[in-house]
């Protein structure tokens, strides 16, 4: 996967803490940390390959999904999908407000109810995606971790213990908003 990742110009974007590979490649091993499945292990590798709503690189257009199922699995290709389609202005005030979660699609604008087991992937993926950025950009991270935390914090049921404890962990200092 590495090699495609590769194929498609991930160790030439810029990204905090070095390229879009080294970032995919965090991400990915976070999640193993937190002894995520390895369906969202995949997925977290390759987040970002149709782009996200804070991240505009694409590495595939949204046409090729049939590519990335084919490399990784319908299963983790789908997670990527609801990871990059997702309208995180109008997602992110949702969760941990509302159930079932109603997911905007950025690139359509139409809602859809994602089953509970996809919105906790999607979670994990976000949390390890978030802290990396976090870690390796402080003026991010003084401008995004107050809400990061809330976010986190009002999700913490839908999120695993480890993904729970990390989130604490790296942003338990933004509790009061500062």
């Amino acid at each position: 996967m590495e090699d495609f990742l590769r194929a498609r110009g991930a160790d030439r974007m810029p990204h905090p803490g070095g390229t879009l590979l080294q970032h995919l490649r965090r991400v990915a091993h976070l999640l193993g940390e937190w002894d995520a499945d390895p369906t969202v292990q995949v997925a977290g590798l390759c987040h970002a390959a149709y782009g996200t709503d804070g991240f505009a690189a694409t590495l595939l257009d949204v046409t090729e999904r049939p590519v990335l199922a084919q490399l990784i699995g319908e299963r983790a290709e789908a997670l990527v999908h609801l990871y990059a389609s997702c309208d995180r202005e109008i997602v992110y005030p949702r969760l941990g407000s509302e159930r079932p979660i109603r997911f905007r699609n950025r690139y359509t604008g139409q809602e859809h109810t994602p089953p509970e087991p996809d919105v906790r992937a999607f979670l994990e993926i976000t949390a390890a995606n978030e802290l990396d950025v976090l870690m390796h950009h402080t003026d991010l991270a003084q401008r995004y971790g107050p809400s990061l935390h809330r976010l986190f914090a009002r999700s913490y049921d839908l999120l695993s213990a480890a993904a729970r404890d990390a989130c604490e962990h790296h942003l338990g200092r933004y509790a009061n908003g500062a």
